[in-house]
């Protein structure tokens, strides 16, 4: 979708937009949203992050999904200056001036610091969000000392972006999600996270995603997804804290997932970009408690990954389940 059609449709008289799902556990979803609250949404953030009109703000992401979507909404509610550059990895390249707001997926920021001229450019950002995946350990340790403001976001498209921001940089920097006012947050029993969000959306919203909350009640932080527990011979494995954990010494893109197996039921399986597999797989012996360590190594040319950047968790089974 290209600029001109969100307008068009953003313009054509209905009180609905389509938007997709960003298809991370699966195929992307259509959903229809109401134009009214995603406004509600973009002016929560704006009024946040004190976005005044005549701020420039830069569109880096796909139009198909919510995300990149939002960030033309918080311009038309708001008045900023839309600065539209085409979806990559490197979005500030070849840009003479930071912008005031930018939103951008962990990969978009890890590529920008790799290069001198765009990392000093990221780093004159005022507001900078990051949204739609995990933050390593490391990338945060590099942003920790950021001069701006920088976020980490919660949210998903059925919230119409996020609902929630953690600080990463200066002395507020948090491991715990606030969530905006008149949002509400819990946990069922199963420890996924339940949203009341009523000024965005109609329906309680229970997710997937395994959560503790703060002593206050009020703060929480994401363990990982509930549909990305391995179940290893009775032992219960988080892949997203194997990930965390092993991000600390590896370099290379690499992935976590599970495959079926006859005496344990399911074994941790690793996708990783390198055809040193022994390397690796020292590296997690090293590292990894014994029942985290993969006990199937697979070196494959591209981790999967969706449109949005994210680990294609059911692509990434599907391969591993092939093996034998």
């Amino acid at each position: 979708m290209t600029l001109k059609d969100f307008y068009a449709e953003w313009n054509n008289g209905s009180d609905k937009i389509l938007v997709h799902t960003s298809g991370s556990t699966g195929k992307p979803k259509p959903m229809m949203v109401e134009k009214s609250k995603m406004e509600v949404s973009a002016t929560i953030t704006c009024d946040f992050l004190n976005l005044k009109q005549g701020d420039t703000a830069l569109l880096c992401m796909p139009l198909d999904y919510i995300a990149g979507k939002m960030v033309v909404v918080r311009s038309i509610v708001r008045g900023l200056r839309l600065i539209s550059v085409k979806p990559s990895g490197h979005p500030l390249r070849g840009l003479t001036e930071p912008p005031v707001f930018a939103a951008m997926i962990p990969m978009q920021v890890f590529n920008s610091m790799q290069v001198p001229e765009e990392k000093e450019m990221l780093m004159q950002i005022k507001h900078l969000i990051i949204g739609g995946g995990a933050i390593d350990t490391a990338m945060e340790r590099e942003l920790r000392d950021f001069p701006n403001s920088v976020w980490s976001t919660y949210g998903m498209t059925e919230t119409l972006s996020h609902i929630a921001l953690r600080q990463l940089n200066g002395s507020k920097a948090s491991c715990w999600y606030t969530p905006f006012e008149g949002v509400d947050v819990s946990v069922n029993d199963n420890g996924c996270l339940i949203i009341d969000a009523p000024r965005i959306s109609d329906i309680r919203i229970v997710t997937n995603d395994i959560a503790e909350i703060a002593p206050d009640g009020r703060r929480f932080r994401i363990m990982g997804r509930k549909d990305n527990v391995i179940d290893s011979g009775g032992i219960k494995i988080q892949i997203e804290e194997v990930e965390t954990l092993l991000s600390k010494y590896l370099t290379v893109p690499y992935v976590i997932t599970k495959k079926s197996d006859y005496k344990f039921g399911e074994i941790v399986a690793m996708l990783v970009e390198s055809d040193d597999v022994e390397g690796i797989k020292r590296i997690c012996e090293d590292n990894l408690p014994k029942y985290w360590q993969p006990k199937l190594y697979i070196s494959v040319k591209k981790i999967p990954r969706t449109q949005t950047g994210k680990p294609a968790r059911k692509q990434a089974a599907e391969i591993a389940e092939r093996m034998i």
